[in-house]
């Protein structure tokens, strides 16, 4: 029975394992995540729930100085995430000095008001004595209320950060339905699943600038899915990439993101997708609003 619940925003520089985080904390893949930056554009909840007390996380995108207005979305929603909450927090990398984009998150979190945790994360990668001087550089710009080294890629870390943020719940009912672990319809969890594919293999600009939409999402009686997206780019030539010779990449992508929703799903699915242009959508207020990309 739910008596307490918290919402704390996870927020950091792009390509933290913020994401990670998210999938560890709820328990299942509720975000994608790759090795790119910038991976993130929406803000995602995370539900879990952890003997009495809710815990409700919310995954921001990467802050980041933006270059295009997809750019300007993606630092809004950070921003609007740090506050009204309960506590925040920063996921950073185990290196000695703290870089503008934690300073700039610093700033959004005191002007809020709200306490935040340090979670240093990936310490599977670096010896143990190195985290010292991490930390010794955080704690000199900013009195966490607590420092937690994490792995969120192998769990390490990461229930001893439960127990430091649980100081911050309130008395209160579910705020979600118990047994929940995210609150994203089911047609956005596909598009980013395809998208997570587009990431994964494709290089340099090509999979920043693409999106999906989600066409067709039919269940039939004996719970088979259709499913059909649309995959948009900016360029002609990218289009031609995405394809792939003989339609060779598109069909790795789409049979890769097939088993991921699959899995997601728990039932047979049948994906189909297609490619299309549209010059520039990333600085189109017009387009990202028809993608999902809106303040509102």
């Amino acid at each position: 029975m739910i008596s307490k619940s918290c919402m704390i925003t996870i927020c950091g520089r792009p390509n933290v394992g913020k994401s990670t985080l998210a999938n560890a904390l709820a328990g299942e893949k509720i975000a994608i995540v790759s090795d790119k930056p910038q991976t993130t554009r929406n803000r995602i909840t995370a539900i879990c729930q952890r003997g009495e007390t809710q815990f409700v996380f919310l995954d921001t995108p990467g802050f980041h100085k933006p270059r295009t207005r997809l750019g300007d979305y993606m630092v809004s929603v950070v921003r609007q995430s740090v506050a009204d909450v309960d506590a925040a927090v920063l996921v950073a990398e185990p290196v000695a000095s703290v870089g503008p984009q934690e300073k700039e998150l610093i700033r959004a979190v005191q002007s809020a008001g709200i306490p935040a945790v340090l979670a240093v994360n990936k310490i599977d990668t670096v010896e143990p004595e190195r985290l010292l001087s991490v930390i010794a550089a955080y704690a000199a710009e900013y009195e966490f209320a607590a420092v937690v080294p994490i792995s969120a890629k192998t769990g390490e870390g990461v229930e001893e950060l439960l127990s430091e943020l649980e100081h911050f719940a309130v008395e209160s009912t579910a705020l979600f339905p118990e047994g929940e672990t995210t609150d994203q319809p089911e047609k956005q969890v596909c598009a980013e699943l395809i998208r997570e594919k587009l990431l994964e293999n494709l290089d340099r600009e090509v999979p920043h600038g693409t999106a999906v939409e989600i066409t067709r999402f039919s269940e039939r009686d004996n719970g088979i899915i259709d499913l059909e997206a649309t995959i948009y780019c900016e360029k002609a030539s990218h289009k031609g990439i995405i394809i792939g010779k003989g339609g060779a990449m598109l069909k790795k992508i789409g049979e890769a993101a097939r088993q991921d929703i699959e899995s997601f799903m728990g039932t047979k699915v049948y994906l189909q997708t297609w490619v299309k242009v549209k010059e520039n959508w990333r600085d189109s207020r017009s387009l990202l609003r028809n993608f999902g990309f809106t303040e509102e």
